[in-house]
């Protein structure tokens, strides 16, 4: 199974976070998990991060300050060399949305929520055929 060396949670709804935080910790794929309440914590956070390191980031888009488009812009713009996953978790189920994130060639993922084991395994399969 692929393995990242960390994985950030970017979501203002802390139970989400303490949800999918131990559902991931059961999937065994890493070690570190951080939760963001706020978007601009996360980009913060990615400048004390080697851009060489395994990174899996879980986004939502509707959250306050900065939404997750917002940060969508801003990681590219600070982070262009970065090769990180990043996965849409959201509850929007509005194919605009969808449509909008295929927009972005760093997004790899969208994902509704909530997240089970089943929406991880998918994910982590299209990682093992890149």
């Amino acid at each position: 199974m692929i393995q990242f060396d960390t994985i950030f949670l970017v979501d203002d709804d802390p139970i989400n976070n303490l949800i999918n935080k131990r559902l991931l910790g059961k999937v065994g794929i890493t070690d570190n998990i951080i939760e963001f309440l706020e978007a601009e914590e996360a980009l913060s956070q990615l400048n004390d991060i080697d851009p060489n390191k395994s990174l899996l980031i879980f986004l939502d888009i509707n959250m306050p300050v900065l939404n997750g488009w917002e940060f969508l812009n801003k990681y590219q713009e600070a982070h262009p060399n970065r090769r990180d996953k990043i996965v849409i978790l959201s509850s929007s189920i509005d194919y605009q949305d969808r449509f909008k994130a295929q927009g972005y060639k760093i997004v790899s993922g969208f994902l509704e929520k909530p997240l089970t084991f089943e929406k991880i395994k998918t994910q982590l399969e299209k990682y093992t055929k890149e």
